[in-house]
């Protein structure tokens, strides 16, 4: 069975949290790009680069951790996957704890969080929440 690419770079950022991690490495694509600069545009991780290397490029996500080595992220979890797509309409957008949360959806206009989904006033595919 094939792996999920989006479900892998989540699974590699959630380990790497849990391990106290300062970075982690995975493979790149656009999405997972665009993934982690809207986790470092909510605040959830430091920085994001990608470096180039022979075979394939590869994305390197440096983990945020507050004053005591406390995590930021406390879990992440993927939503919507190949075998079960998860879409929501501009006026059912989902609410993670209760606004304490990120859901990260993709949309038209790129990928972007429920927030900013909601101000646009579009709906899209729910790809995962983060709190």
């Amino acid at each position: 069975m094939l792996s999920d690419p989006i479900s892998d770079m989540l699974t590699r950022i959630r380990n790497a949290n849990r391990a106290l991690h300062e970075t982690t490495t995975m493979p790149t694509s656009r999405m997972k790009v665009e993934i982690a600069r809207v986790l470092k545009d909510e605040g959830y991780i430091k920085d994001y680069r990608v470096e180039r290397g022979e075979a394939f490029d590869n994305l390197v996500v440096e983990l945020k951790f507050g004053r005591n080595r406390e995590r930021v992220i406390t879990d992440m979890r993927r939503i919507s996957k190949p075998g079960r797509r998860v879409y929501a309409r501009k006026d059912r957008l989902p609410r993670v704890l209760g606004g304490m949360g990120t859901a990260i959806m993709s949309t038209s206009g790129g990928l972007v969080t429920s927030r900013t989904a909601q101000e646009l006033g579009v709906g899209g595919e729910v790809i995962c929440f983060v709190w």
